[in-house]
């Protein structure tokens, strides 16, 4: 089979499309042929060495994918070859047409769901369940801000939002996303607009009781003054060190969370799934696709992930299915 591998940590161009062996399910593992794999920041991080949990060389980067269950290893219930499923982890990798997983990481994926969109899920759908539910303590009827929400975790995080009954704001850089986000059930607002703070207290009578946030080095600061009383900041990602005044957290009483993927447990990370699953089967979530990119073209979309301006979430095409 065709897959990319890492044979050295680097730039984009350490992305390298190679054949090797099809691998061959042991108990409890699903082979998967996929007809598309998620492309996620993280993945950038990984490959060129700096990130603190990487791999042995060589890999085949991803986690994400979606196509149909090829080969069930012993042990394997409630699966059967031929279905079609989206992952959230796998043993080798799912840049490739073809990936290992542990069948815990397995999910049916309706029909009404593209492959594409079943690769958009694995990261992006459960990390913002994570940061509005289990590390955000949203609630029906509470305010979210949706801080960067143009990309794959912030879109997923507002269709979130709103199948659990939140009202959602959600900022964006260009015309075009926040029309995006507005098409979405969002208020969209401008997060490079010197009024933005402003604007926000403005609309929500006092401020919001959850941000969740893509890139606190440039946002925290100002987060905590839109906060209302109690209210939360779900860190999600941060590209560097930001200053911070304490007294815009003490005046109302407000709380900076962390949140990171890795850290779920199986129990909060079935929790996830499950309620992903309820979302796709009723139409509430339905991934928004920036750009499907061939797997030689690896090193392109890894380019492509890290650049602002684009709405949605990039996927390799993989396998042909």
């Amino acid at each position: 089979m065709k897959a990319i591998r890492v044979r050295a940590f680097g730039g984009p161009d350490v992305l390298q499309l190679s054949t090797i062996p099809d691998p061959i399910p042991g108990p409890g593992q699903v082979l998967v042929r996929l007809g598309a794999a998620g492309v996620n920041p993280v993945e950038t991080y990984i490959r060129s060495g700096q990130y603190a949990r990487l791999p042995e060389l060589p890999y085949t980067p991803g986690s994400d994918g979606a196509g149909l269950i090829a080969a069930l290893g012993d042990g394997v219930t409630g699966l059967r070859a031929g279905q079609r499923v989206w992952v959230n982890g796998s043993v080798t990798g799912t840049y490739a047409e073809a990936a290992l997983c542990d069948a815990a990481s397995v999910h049916p994926l309706p029909d009404r769901v593209s492959f594409a969109q079943g690769a958009a899920l694995g990261v992006p759908y459960p990390t913002a369940y994570r940061a509005l539910v289990q590390r955000g303590g949203a609630r029906p009827g509470e305010t979210v801000l949706i801080h960067g929400a143009t990309g794959g975790t912030g879109l997923a995080a507002v269709q979130l939002a709103r199948m659990l009954g939140l009202r959602v704001q959600a900022t964006g850089g260009t015309e075009a996303g926040r029309q995006l986000l507005t098409a979405q059930g969002a208020e969209a607002f401008d997060h490079a607009s010197p009024t933005l703070v402003d604007d926000v207290l403005k609309a929500t009578g006092g401020g919001v009781n959850l941000i969740v946030e893509m890139l606190a080095n440039a946002n925290l600061a100002r987060d905590l003054t839109m906060l209302a009383r109690g209210g939360r900041i779900a860190v999600v990602g941060s590209r560097g060190p930001v200053e911070i005044n304490p007294r815009d957290a003490m005046a109302r009483e407000a709380d900076i969370r962390g949140v990171m993927s890795f850290n779920a447990t199986k129990e909060q990370l079935a929790e996830a799934c499950a309620a992903i699953h309820a979302g796709l089967a009723s139409g509430a979530l339905a991934p928004i696709i920036a750009e499907e990119i061939a797997l030689v073209e690896a090193p392109r979309a890894h380019a492509a992930v890290m650049a602002p301006g684009h709405s949605g979430k990039i996927v390799l095409t993989c396998a042909d299915l």
